[in-house]
């Protein structure tokens, strides 16, 4: 293997043992400013509780967007978010609303700011734990991960560090629905693309798409997958007419469907042409992520675009 390949294959491999830097947080942090407390009704019986736009760490663990599912017999929760807190502050904004039962909890991928909350749930139904469901890879990518994930925390002197993240106890192959009584969900789980365990939930009383995050809104994507695949994802997904919005894994949400996908999947077609360009040119992985210039038109940039080109630039050199 050349120098290259392997710098850029290692790098690619510590970007899979988590998705965003670590350091400097006040580790005695409470809840986050600028985000609300209550969830927030986008659609009959669909909720949103929103993040905010920041790199997960011990002082920001509600930076994904979350929400839950109202059936006529029990509720689903889309995500858990980036802590313990996010978690329990969730189910607070569920009960709120309503008493109903969480029967699934449902985690679209595997980063933390999605599955950190998940052991709030435990005893959400009175001792009894939802189901807890995820794409097929979603259990061995956690158990990769998930002690990763953790440390990060502890060396940072977070306070609400959990044991463990609680792993799912369902698996998607492929398709699945839930029945929330009176109202379905179809799940569906996808090729390799944001990351190797993306899971999309689509409301079909009110058309709504939960996407984690396989479409952003203001903050950078983020590449921790496969570039090409994640390419063909968006326009898979661009060809579902049952949608009427969609609730991206960070940002707002998204009401003119498949118009709103066009950011990402732009943004996803330049890093393809910058790192082509690069390869073409006989560029090592080093003197591309010199020549690179920042998007200035997303949020974070500075903390992940480089990562992306590094994630993407092991991909595309492989497959030359």
């Amino acid at each position: 293997m050349s120098l290259t390949r392997f710098l850029a294959a290692a790098a690619f491999s510590w970007l899979a043992a988590g998705c965003a830097p670590v350091g400097g947080p006040d580790p005695k942090a409470g809840a986050q400013a600028g985000v609300p407390s209550a969830a927030q009704p986008i659609a009959p019986g669909v909720y949103l509780f929103p993040g905010q736009h920041a790199v997960w760490d011990a002082a920001h663990g509600r930076v994904a967007n979350t929400g839950f599912i109202l059936g006529s017999r029990c509720a689903a929760v889309i995500d858990s978010g980036g802590s313990p807190q996010h978690g329990r502050d969730l189910l607070a904004a569920l009960r709120a609303v309503s008493p109903l039962p969480v029967c699934w909890l449902v985690n679209t991928h595997v980063h933390p700011d999605h599955v950190m909350g998940n052991g709030a749930f435990a005893t959400a139904n009175g001792g009894r734990p939802p189901q807890i469901v995820g794409h097929l890879k979603l259990a061995a990518a956690l158990a990769a991960r998930g002690p990763y994930y953790l440390r990060a925390l502890q060396r940072e002197g977070a306070t609400d560090v959990p044991e463990r993240i609680a792993p799912p106890t369902l698996a998607v192959a492929d398709r699945m629905e839930l029945d929330l009584g009176g109202r379905t969900l179809q799940l569906r789980a996808w090729p390799t693309a944001h990351t190797d365990d993306d899971l999309t939930v689509l409301d079909d009383a009110s058309g709504t798409l939960w996407l984690g995050d396989l479409a952003f809104d203001g903050h950078l994507p983020v590449l921790d997958g496969r570039l090409l695949g994640w390419q063909q994802v968006l326009q898979d997904l661009a060809k579902d007419s049952g949608v009427r919005r969609a609730v991206p894994g960070h940002g707002r949400v998204m009401d003119h469907w498949p118009a709103d996908l066009q950011p990402t999947a732009a943004y996803l077609a330049d890093l393809r042409r910058e790192v082509e360009a690069a390869l073409g040119k006989g560029l090592s992985l080093t003197e591309t992520l010199e020549a690179t210039r920042l998007p200035g038109q997303w949020q974070l940039a500075p903390d992940f675009h480089r990562r992306n080109l590094t994630t993407a630039y092991a991909e595309l050199e492989w497959a030359r």
